[in-house]
């Protein structure tokens, strides 16, 4: 997403490039490309006109100091005015009642059933809830299958009524199980419509009346554009909703719908989703995401993931592991399924600074460790946790259990052996990048994708 924006925004910023001092004159071209560039975006023009104003206000207010160049004051202005523009500060989800209950509103195709999963395994790992799905949409005949096989993949519990056409009493009564089972969360997945009718909306408000729930998450597709922040101001002029959920990101969307929704229904974007796997989810953070539409990358984001999947006690064996020079590939698999959980392998990459725009032409399938691990799993266990046995009519075996060549298997053994030195050597900042970089080529270079 946003690769198209970010690098028209690129292109207006070198418009104040050799200028002395920002001026009424040298911004006004650029401030009139960054509004078209936003249009273009999907942004609406009453949004993008607010917004180039806000930042010419700023920029005019600003004393450009010798060491900041007009060019990178312009872009720390619009930097910040995105962030405030898409909410300011990050806004999380409210958590409090016994059971906390969130209903999903949205129209058919947005992805509330797949989010509903999502959102369940979310906070049940990060916030430690344990959580019930409710089946309520009783409309659509897939749509309770569908939550059951994502709530059976999570090991999530769903309450449904099969048979029922009564979504109300189907919410109450799931509610009312959650609070005789001792359940902390509900989530309800309601129904959506192929468009906007009044038999939903008075469904949804019934629902709303019927179970009073913390949060209200209106999910939309941020591929439907500017339709997405109309669509959104019709549903909460309706239930007043809490907060809104964006689908689609990871698409060919223009990121519009990102940017103008919280200007316009005054409902800060909680969550995202970028993918299509049950961990592609990610709280939204305004701050982050406007880093991300600048090419800064988004390395809290980056960082949140990775503690999320953090292990200390599994750190510490590593550790002892390594000092000890016995790193072996069963502790190298345990890696890459660490790297795995923490999603999409080319988000992950866009998050780093200044890598997103290099890769952006990349295709960094998400299958890139398939070769290693069919490597790696050819192996005996005595042979991944003594690496250094493997050698000749050995390496023929793997390579051959593997569908991989000598050559392949040769190559990651060598790899593998100069990391495991670099890493027992890492005692410098400097060891320990020529360590990542090496390790970078092992999961992403040559023939192992």
């Amino acid at each position: 997403m946003f690769d198209n924006l970010t690098e028209r925004l690129e292109r207006s910023f070198k418009i104040l490039k050799g200028e002395g001092k920002i001026s009424e004159i040298n911004i006004a071209e650029t401030l009139k490309d960054v509004r078209r560039v936003l249009m273009d975006a999907d942004v609406s023009h009453k949004v993008a006109k607010t917004f180039t104003d806000n930042v010419k206000k700023k920029a005019l207010g600003q004393n450009v100091i010798n060491a900041v160049k007009p060019k990178e004051l312009m872009i720390k202005i619009v930097h910040d005015e995105l962030a405030l523009l898409m909410g300011g500060e990050q806004t999380p989800v409210n958590l409090d009642g016994h059971p906390a209950i969130i209903m999903m509103a949205g129209l058919n195709g947005a992805g509330k059933t797949t989010f509903s999963g999502k959102l369940a395994k979310k906070l049940r790992t990060t916030k430690g809830k344990r959580p019930l799905l409710v089946a309520a949409d009783v409309h659509r005949p897939a749509a309770m299958e569908q939550l059951k096989v994502l709530a059976d993949s999570i090991d999530v519990p769903v309450y449904m009524e099969e048979g029922s056409k009564d979504a109300v009493a189907v919410a109450r009564n799931g509610v009312d199980f959650a609070r005789k089972n001792n359940y902390d969360l509900v989530i309800i997945d309601t129904a959506g419509r192929l468009a906007i009718d009044e038999e939903l909306m008075q469904e949804i408000e019934a629902i709303k009346r019927a179970v009073d729930p913390q949060e209200i998450l209106f999910v939309v597709d941020a591929m439907t554009g500017q339709d997405a922040v109309n669509t959104a101001k019709i549903f909460h002029d309706r239930l007043d909703y809490d907060g809104v959920i964006l689908t689609k990101l990871d698409g060919d969307t223009k990121g519009g719908a990102a940017i103008s929704i919280r200007a316009v229904v005054d409902k800060p974007i909680k969550f995202i989703g970028s993918g299509e796997k049950l961990d592609d989810i990610q709280e939204f953070n305004p701050e982050g995401m406007a880093d991300r539409i600048l090419g800064m990358g988004d390395i809290v984001e980056l960082v949140k993931r990775a503690q999320e999947n953090y292990d200390q006690k599994e750190a510490e064996r590593l550790q002892e592991k390594i000092r000890k020079n016995k790193f072996d590939f069963e502790d190298f698999q345990k890696q890459i399924s660490q790297i795995k959980k923490m999603g999409n392998l080319k988000n992950l990459a866009s998050m780093i600074p200044g890598v997103g725009k290099a890769i952006k032409d990349i295709d960094i399938d998400d299958n890139a460790f398939k070769g290693i691990e069919a490597i790696i799993s050819s192996m005996t266990p005595y042979e991944r946790q003594n690496p250094e046995v493997i050698k000749g009519t050995r390496v023929q075996r793997i390579a051959k259990g593997s569908g991989s060549s000598v050559q392949d298997v040769n190559k990651l053994l060598k790899q593998f052996m100069e990391t495991r030195k670099l890493m027992k050597m890492a005692t410098s900042k400097k060891m320990m990048s020529q360590m990542m970089q090496n390790a970078s080529r092992m999961g992403m270079g040559g023939k192992f994708k």
